[in-house]
This record gives C-alpha cells, structure tokens and sequence, in this order.
C-alpha cells in the first residue's frame, strides 16, 4: 500500500468551499485597496537574508527559514513583505518626489516553534504609502484598513492604534538602552503593571517617570484616555506623539469611521522599525490581530532612499477564520454548472458545455459510466452544490 503523504508541520491545504471563500475574501479586499489609488507590485518570495538581519528590525534571525543557492548565499523565504517592498520602492522609485502608493498579496513564512499553534506559512494582503509623512496619510492608511474589513463582511471590530514615539521618548528621558528597553517592552505588552514597578525600582530614575512607565500598561481607550496620557509627563517628544494621534482622530472623524477606533499606549512590536503610530485590528473569533500595520520612517534609508512610509497588512487567513465563527460568507460569483451526460450524448454535452461557458459559466463536465451511476452524479452535484444541473 502507498504510503500517504502529509503537509509538513504549521502549513496546510486549502479546497474546495474554503479555498473559493478564501479567493472571494482577497479579491474584495483587493478591490478597496486599489480604489484608494494603490498599485500592484509583486516582489520575489524569497530573498538575501541581508534584507531581513537584524539590522532592518524584523523578526529574530533563528525564526527565519533560511538556505543557500549554488554561490552559496544566504537566502530567506520572506517572513514580512515590508521590508521587501520598501527594497523594491527604494530600487525603481529612488528620484519620485510623490507619495507612492503600492499593494501586494502571498505568503509570508515564519519558523514558529510548535507549541505556539500558528501556521508557519500564512498569506497576507496589505498596502505601503511611501514619500508621506503627515498625519493624513496616517488617517488615510487606518480608514483604507476600516472599509476594507467592512467590505469583507465584519461588522464588530476595533482598530487599536499606538505610537511607539511615546515609549522611546520615555525610555531615552530616562536613560534605558538595549536589554533594558526588551525588558520594559515585554512587560508593558503584557500588562504587567507590577513587573513594571519592580523593575524600575533598581533605577534612580523619578516616580513621576517610573508612573508614567506603570501607566503604560492601562493606557488604552478612547479619546479622553490621551488627554490623560499629556498629563504623565512634561517630555516634549512624548506629548509630541500624542499630539498626532489627536490630529489623526479628527481626521478619521472626516471618513466617518472614529467608531472603530481605540488608542492604547502600552503598544508595542517587536519589530524594529516602527518609528511612529503602530496599529492592530481585532475581532472576535480570532485571537490574534486580523490587521497590523504602522509608519516605519526609517527603513527605505536602509536601502539607500531616505523617505517615509506608513503601511498595513491584513492577514487573511485569521480573517477568514474570524469570518467563519461570525458566520459570514462570502458571495461566490458567477455559478457552477454540472452536465451529466451518456457516452452517446458526447457530443451534445461538449457543446452545451461551451455555450454556457461562452456565458460566464463555470461547467463541469460529469460521465456516467459503469462505477459512476446516474445517481452518484446527482449526489455529486448537490455535494458541490451545484446552481445548475443539466442531464443528458
């Protein structure tokens, strides 16, 4: 007996019904993100591992999955499309002075460890606007991602937005570098207000600062929550991030989606290069960010063009998923036809087949034989759920 063969750990088959809700899912969300004047681009699935060291901020080198081409290179399956599109922007858009707007969709690859449960390949759809950095094209970024998941179907969901500028101008007052600022970080993102405090005990640093860092961990919520936020500390660069989540909120007021939104200052990622707002989207069914995104002012200068950018992914997978608990469908468009047909009605069936073809419609073609009775073939066609069958 042949043996069968598996996918390997963390990376699965998709068919049938899901893979169609899957299609149908990218292709609306497609649609919103080119309507917002963004351009397709496709960038390679893998890449020199320089593209993403440590060096660029993204995820730890041992969850890369990494291999060698014959001149023995360094080559990684990319687990983050930013930096690959900020290296392809930085490569055939080095001399534009406009904002570039630019959208993608595959497969990302990260080595997770197995106990985590997350599927190590996962397939992503987002947007990067590059050559921009006012608030606007903040605004822009977060009320793309909002009518982008209502088009999906999502009703009940809530767009979290940090800036990242509100930590480091806290750490840098208070004079925390390297594996202090990991330390903090990790704490704050967990919510650990007690393990915030012990550690600041060691440092002489002020209790007006060491509350302001405690506080990090309850700072979430809407507007008035960052007027709170001003009254922490006196650092300028500090107050000056949250002047910008002000300004951004009173835009996204003009889009009309401020009820989606949420603020919380304890937000943190650990990829490196988020200079400014970060954000997150969630909704029930999933426990993990369906939308992640943020403004990474410093990455294109790694590539040899100095520009800002702000950018979004949305992963489609735990959109998806959300969807299904939710029970939300997607409309399948066009319909799928069935023939059913005898041998001697070959013919009439071949060309049955490409008049309806002719009009738009997806038919599959069904021959009874000795092994396939009429029968089965109509159970088979209500199974695929069939809109049409015909019968020869």
């Amino acid at each position: 007996m042949q043996k069968l063969l598996h996918t390997p750990e963390g990376v699965r088959d998709i068919y049938s019904g899901e893979c169609e809700q899957k299609l149908a899912l990218q292709e609306k969300l497609h649609t919103v993100i080119k309507s917002y004047g963004y351009r397709d681009i496709e960038t390679p699935t893998f890449e020199y591992f320089d593209v993403f060291s440590q060096e660029i901020g993204t995820i730890p080198s041992r969850e890369l999955f990494k291999f060698f081409d014959r001149e023995g290179e360094t080559l990684v399956l990319r687990p983050d499309f930013t930096p690959s599109i900020a290296r392809a922007a930085t490569k055939y858009f080095l001399n534009e002075n406009m904002a570039i707007r630019l959208t993608y969709l595959g497969n990302t690859f990260v080595n997770n460890s197995s106990y985590q449960g997350r599927l190590k390949e996962t397939t992503q759809i987002g947007g990067e606007l590059i050559g921009d950095d006012s608030a606007d094209a903040d605004a822009e970024i977060i009320a793309l991602v909002i009518q982008m998941l209502q088009n999906g179907g999502l009703k009940d969901f809530q767009i979290s937005i940090g800036h990242v500028g509100f930590f480091y101008a806290l750490a840098k007052e208070a004079g925390f570098e390297g594996q202090m600022i990991d330390e903090l970080k990790e704490l704050i993102t967990n919510k650990n207000s007690f393990g915030v405090q012990k550690l600041l005990a060691k440092h002489s640093i002020s209790q007006k600062q060491k509350d302001a860092f405690a506080s990090l961990t309850s700072l979430f919520g809407g507007e008035d929550m960052l007027l709170r936020a001003k009254e922490l500390t006196d650092n300028q660069e500090a107050l000056d991030a949250i002047e910008r989540l002000q300004e951004i909120l009173k835009i996204l007021k003009l889009y009309g989606v401020e009820k989606y939104v949420s603020f919380d200052l304890g937000m943190l990622s650990r990829y490196m290069y988020y200079t400014g707002i970060i954000f997150r989207g969630y909704t029930f069914g999933t426990g993990d960010a369906i939308i992640k995104g943020g403004r990474y002012d410093g990455l294109l200068a790694h590539f040899g063009k100095d520009a800002p950018a702000v950018g979004f992914v949305a992963v489609i997978d735990q959109l998806l998923n959300a969807l299904s608990r939710q029970k939300v469908s997607q409309e399948i468009p066009g319909s799928h036809c069935m023939i059913i047909y005898e041998h001697e009605k070959q013919a009439e069936a071949i060309a049955k087949a490409s008049e309806l073809r002719g009009k738009g419609i997806d038919v599959e073609l069904v021959r009874i034989t000795e092994k396939r009775t009429r029968e089965d073939c109509r159970n088979y066609a209500r199974e695929a759920s069939c809109t049409l069958v015909v019968e020869l």
